[in-house]
This record gives C-alpha cells, sequence and structure tokens, in this order.
C-alpha cells in the first residue's frame, strides 16, 4: 500500500465517522471535498478548496471534526487546516505560529550528574553520558539511550546539557522533545505551503546551528515519514560537522515502527546503552537521596517498605514517598512502617509476584465484564474502547516494558497507539472521578491477585 492510499485509507474512516457527527448538507459542502495530504504527530493534514470553506470549518465543525479523527483510534486527535496557494489560511484556534519563535525547551538545573543516583542498573549509561559531556563531538556520536519509562532517561540527558553548559559555556546546546519537534516542522510545513518560505529557513538553521543537539522520546518518528526526512537531514548536518547528538527512546532503534533503514543504521553507528529497572538497593538509595533533599529522615525499614514492590520506576518510588511524608505532617505522627501502610492503604506481601500483562488484562475485563477477544480485537464499542484504552494505560504505569511490546500484547497495535491511550487516561483521571476510581480499583484487584 503506497503512502497516498494509507492516508486516503485513513481519511475515509475519519470522513465516516464525520459523517454521523455533522449535518448531512454542511458535511457534502465543507468536509467531503476536503483532501488529506500528510499525517503528523498527532495531527492529520487537511487542504481546503477555499478560505471560506477553510474558516467555515475551523468556526463550525472544528470540534465534531476532531471527535472524528480521535474515534478511530489510530493514535491521531487534532488536525491542520491549510489553503494551498493562499497568503492567508485558517489555524487551530490556539495556534499562532506565523509570529511564534523556536524557543528553547527549559532545561532544569536540579538535573545534574551529581544528584543522579548509580546503581548496577545504570551504572554504564552514567559513565556514557558522563564521557558524552566531557568530551561531545568526539567520545561517542550518536549517543542512544534506551528504557522504560520513570527509570531516569530525561535526567540523564538534562545532565548532559546542564554539565557541557557549566563546562563548556562556549557551546550551544539545545535540548528539545521528539514531539516538539514533530509540532515545529508541522507548523513550518503549512505555512512553507502558503509561500512563508523564511520560516522554512529559519526551522533548519534552529535544528543545524548547534553543537549539541539533545532530543527526548525519539520513538514519536515512528510511521512519520515525512518528519523522518526532515530529521535525518538534520542528523547529516549535524554529524557531518562533528556535532554531538544524543537521543532518548523506549524501545532501541530496531523496535521502532516504520523507521526507515537510514536514520536507523544511523542511530545505530554511536553507542546504544540501556537503562534497567533499579534493584532493591539502588531504590533505597534513590528514596534516601529524594529524603534528604526534602530535608526528612526516613528510617532504615520504612526505607525498605517502600522500596519494595514499588514497581520499576523511580517517579512511582518519590509518589510513595511523597504520601508517607504528607501523611506524618497531615497526622503530626513520626514516620513507621504502620504509617506507611496507612498512608499507601495497601498491605505489601514479601511473596507477591511481580505484575504480569495478562493479570492487568484479566482484571481489566473483569472490572468491566467485557470479553478479552473484544479489547483485543477491533471492537469500537465505546465501553471496550474505554475498557482497552484504560488496560493500555495500567500496562504502562505497572510494568516495564517498552511500548511496542505492549502494543503487541494489546492486539497487535502500534507504538502510536499505545501512547494516544496512554496519555488519553492520564489526561481523563485528572478531570474524570469515575476513571480515576477505576484505575485505581483496578490496581488494587491486579495487586491482590
Amino acid at each position: 500500500m503506497t503512502e497516498k492510499t494509507q492516508l486516503d485509507f485513513i481519511w475515509n474512516q475519519i470522513k465516516e465517522r464525520a459523517q454521523q457527527l455533522i449535518v448531512y448538507y454542511s458535511f457534502k459542502a465543507f468536509i467531503e471535498p476536503l483532501e488529506c495530504t500528510d499525517i503528523v504527530g498527532k495531527k492529520i493534514i487537511l487542504k481546503a478548496s477555499s478560505e471560506l470553506a477553510a474558516s467555515t470549518i475551523m468556526k463550525s465543525h472544528a470540534e465534531p471534526l476532531r471527535e472524528a479523527i480521535a474515534s478511530v483510534n489510530i493514535g491521531l486527535s487534532d488536525f491542520k487546516l491549510y489553503v494551498e496557494g493562499s497568503e492567508e489560511f485558517p489555524l487551530n484556534d490556539d495556534d499562532d505560529v506565523e509570529e511564534a519563535t523556536f524557543e528553547d525547551m527549559h532545561i532544569d538545573s536540579k538535573y545534574t550528574f551529581e544528584s543522579f543516583v548509580v546503581g548496577s542498573s545504570n551504572r554504564f549509561v552514567f559513565a556514557a553520558a558522563k564521557a558524552v559531556a566531557e568530551n561531545p563531538g568526539v567520545s561517542f556520536n550518536p549517543l542512544y539511550i534506551y528504557g522504560g519509562p520513570g527509570l531516569g532517561k530525561t535526567h540523564l540527558m538534562q545532565a548532559i546539557a546542564n554539565e557541557i553548559q557549566l563546562k563548556k559555556p562556549s557551546l550551544k546546546v539545545l535540548y528539545t522533545t521528539c514531539e516538539k519537534f514533530l509540532n515545529e516542522f508541522i507548523d513550518n510545513m503549512v505555512l512553507s505551503k502558503s509561500g512563508s518560505r523564511d520560516r522554512d529557513a529559519r526551522f533548519r538553521a534552529h535544528y543545524r546551528s548547534v553543537d549539541v543537539l539533545i532530543i527526548d522520546d525519539i520513538q514519536f518518528l515512528a510511521k512519520k515519514v515525512a518528519v523522518q526526512e526532515a530529521f535525518f537531514h538534520t542528523f547529516n548536518a549535524l554529524k557531518d560537522n562533528n556535532k554531538q547528538i544524543v537521543i532518548s527512546s523506549d524501545c532501541p532503534p530496531k523496535e521502532i515502527a516504520a523507521l526507515e533503514e537510514r536514520l536507523r543504521t544511523r542511530f545505530e553507528g554511536g553507542l546504544i546503552v540501556d537503562v534497567q529497572p533499579p534493584d532493591l538497593e539502588t531504590k533505597i538509595a534513590i528514596l534516601k537521596k529524594k529524603a534528604l533533599d526534602k530535608k526528612c529522615i526516613i528510617p532504615e525499614d520504612v526505607l525498605e517498605f517502600l522500596a519494595k514492590d514499588s514497581g520499576n520506576d523511580v517517579r512511582t518510588l518519590e509518589g510513595r514517598l511523597n504520601k508517607v511524608i504528607f501523611a506524618s505532617k497531615l497526622h503530626e505522627e513520626a514516620i513507621s512502617t504502620s504509617l506507611a501502610k496507612m498512608a499507601l492503604n495497601e498491605s505489601v506481601s514479601e511473596e507477591k509476584e511481580n505484575v504480569t500483562a495478562e493479570a492487568v488484562l484479566e482484571s481489566t475485563c473483569s472490572y468491566f465484564s467485557v470479553a478479552k477477544a473484544d479489547i483485543l480485537g477491533k471492537n469500537k464499542k465505546a465501553e471496550i474502547v474505554k475498557a482497552r484504552q484504560i488496560c493500555t494505560y495500567l500496562m504502562c504505569e505497572m510494568l516495564s516494558l517498552p511500548l511496542t511490546n505492549i502494543g503487541k500484547t494489546m492486539g497487535g497495535r502500534d507504538h502510536a497507539t499505545v501512547i494516544y491511550s496512554r496519555d488519553k487516561v492520564a489526561e481523563l483521571i485528572k478531570m474524570n472521578d469515575s476513571v480515576a476510581q477505576a484505575v485505581e480499583d483496578i490496581k488494587s484487584m491486579i495487586l491482590k491477585q
């Protein structure tokens, strides 16, 4: 299937749903004539025949169109609209890219090598990051760091940036995320099509004029042909001039879906290092460091309790610590194991086995009273989709697995779909009490197995 055929197939699916959400005559007049020209990030790029049509869509039909886009459940959530050959064109209401500048992302000063807790699981990747910071463009280029969420990849990436800025202030360091690169590429592409060529030059210069490019979550390049092309040329321009490139991902290059071979070989041409989940000793050391930062002393037995059965990521570990410290202040009670158990509202058993993907799947099916085949299949009923997305979210949160593996477990879904489900449920938890309660109830079911 050619790229154009794939785009047409996806757009036809979206139109089928849009036809149910938009009045018939409006759909026929404004939505049906749209042409899908590309997909970048989570957005589908659409071309309108006239400025009047584009303006009408943005004013009257944008929300149902977004709903239709999200409902196809392939990781898309929004759209960009342009009119070919027009000097002006409508964008999403919150866009103002014509006046926007390419702003660098904030590098958190607390992320340093000194504040990173080194253990047996991360000693090698720590040494590699230090070597790059000491000799950018010389030691390992590119440096490719991968591992599960919450294991310290972003900490190491920003530690490299902070170290270089401190020791080699003459070098220009750019830290960004792949998602930001995608979004800027989208804005740049749409504006270029409208005749704003100077922005295209500024986009290239922004990424190619640096001495060190540090880019987080490169897995977002999966299946994005146009963006891969842009990043390929950016990569080459930097590498040819001996500029340092540091990349992070949740999986090795060979597991990024539909990654072009020429990019894969370039990623593999440097040093690839993985961050493993911390062992018990490292977890306790991390907790001690976090407690010290909060000017709090935690008894050894409480540290061990918090470290056991805490999952594999540092964020969960810190979350458990925060709950106990808050409970101590709230109840004006000294920190103890009994207080920690009360604060976490769980009884941790030393014999409890590690959570498995099958346990998450079975508990989700039981909670929602749905068949496993429906969750793993292509059933589009709202209640099935909800259960499927929550199941995916829980696997991302509770298991130390690459997102590609979770996608395979969830019926062969791609990397982008896993990310979409994870992020959507994470947002729903913040504003929907029923979803938040469902997630907590299923977690309890899983941990009691």
